[in-house]
């Protein structure tokens, strides 16, 4: 719905050969996720377009595309473009939890119907799955690894065999053959792919695709402002956020998830996890506390305050391991920012 006009431009002028099924050529589903100027279409994924072209032609074969990676590196968000650009919506989505079953996601009954009715098409209450199949359509499924092995394995035999089985009916009603464009995109954790581990033959009917997180500074820089200025404006705040703010807000993210300093000097590694998609939640409760609290952009202090409910989601250590960087390696920086930031430490709650 939000790129609804790019899309429509898109296949106005798509004239490259489409997959069966596919709203969009491999070619056009590429230029709405990277962007293309000379339509006025946004570069909507800050990422390795090789990874994209992999993505796309994994879901041309067939194959289940699995992406895996640190929490908050954008798998979701790609995820849902790619389904947006092959079918043309993205809505058909699995949200896996430990209460997950598999009546979210093949199909469940309206019991009303189905007492005073019987089994019938009319009281069959259709999940994404069933409904992805039955229009040929991208499913996602979010956080596969959190559900129990057997509702995983539901997917077996629809990614394989492309067929979905409904006993409880009869006649040719009782199967439900995949339509061209049906395919599943899921996605994990690596930090939680232990949860439930997939099985051998579910992981064989998936192409794994790793996101990584954003190499480049000025990259990562550019994406946090962008996005926290798109925050903002959405709650209220009629400033944009502070440039040399948002550079000392990504350091800090960016030393802290690795574990080693710009200078390359090793250094204490949280166990929170110290995502692109943290800093930019960060630089807007940032600019939130500012511009609410005091009316202005907000600094380097409020950097602080809004650090710590982070940092200390795991492991109350992490706390002592960051008031130790702000110690430590804040007074190494020039800038008035960074000097904020080290003046600010004694805020950390403990």
């Amino acid at each position: 719905m939000r790129f609804a006009d790019e899309l429509e431009r898109l296949r106005e002028h798509d004239d490259g050969p489409r997959p069966p099924g596919w709203a969009l050529s491999l070619t056009g589903a590429r230029r709405f996720i990277v962007g293309d100027d000379a339509l006025g279409v946004a570069r909507k994924f800050v990422g390795d377009t090789a990874l994209i072209d992999r993505a796309l032609v994994t879901l041309a074969t067939s194959r289940g595309l699995m992406l895996v990676g640190e929490p908050g590196t954008a798998k979701s968000l790609l995820s849902e473009l790619i389904a947006a650009a092959v079918s043309g919506a993205s809505t058909l989505t699995i949200q896996g939890g430990a209460a997950t079953t598999e009546d979210q996601i093949r199909y469940s009954w309206n019991y009303a119907l189905l007492v005073s009715e019987g089994p019938s098409t009319r009281s069959l209450v259709p999940a994404p799955l069933l409904t992805g199949m039955a229009e040929g359509k991208v499913v996602r499924f979010e956080e596969i690894t959190r559900c129990p092995l057997e509702v995983q394995d539901s997917l077996l035999s629809p990614l394989s065999d492309r067929v979905l089985a409904i006993p409880e009916l009869s006649g040719p009603e009782s199967m439900v053959f995949a339509r061209e464009g049906f395919n599943v995109i899921a996605t994990a954790n690596t930090r939680d792919r232990g949860v439930n581990e997939m099985s051998a033959a579910l992981k064989r009917r998936f192409n794994f695709e790793t996101v990584f997180p954003i190499p480049d500074f000025a990259t990562e820089l550019d994406l946090v402002e962008r996005e926290a200025a798109r925050l903002l404006e959405r709650s209220g705040v009629g400033v944009a956020p502070r440039r040399d703010v948002l550079e000392v807000l990504v350091t800090t993210f960016r030393e802290l998830r690795n574990a080693t300093t710009e200078e390359g000097r090793p250094m204490d590694r949280l166990s929170a996890v110290m995502s692109t998609a943290e800093a930019v939640s960060v630089a807007h409760a940032v600019g939130v506390r500012g511009w609410f609290l005091r009316g202005e952009a907000g600094g380097a202090a409020d950097i602080v305050e809004c650090l710590a409910g982070t940092a200390a989601k795991d492991s109350p250590d992490d706390l002592t391991r960051l008031r130790r960087y702000l110690e430590q390696q804040a007074p190494r920086r020039d800038g008035e920012q960074w000097r904020a930031l080290h003046a600010a430490r004694h805020r950390l709650p403990g």
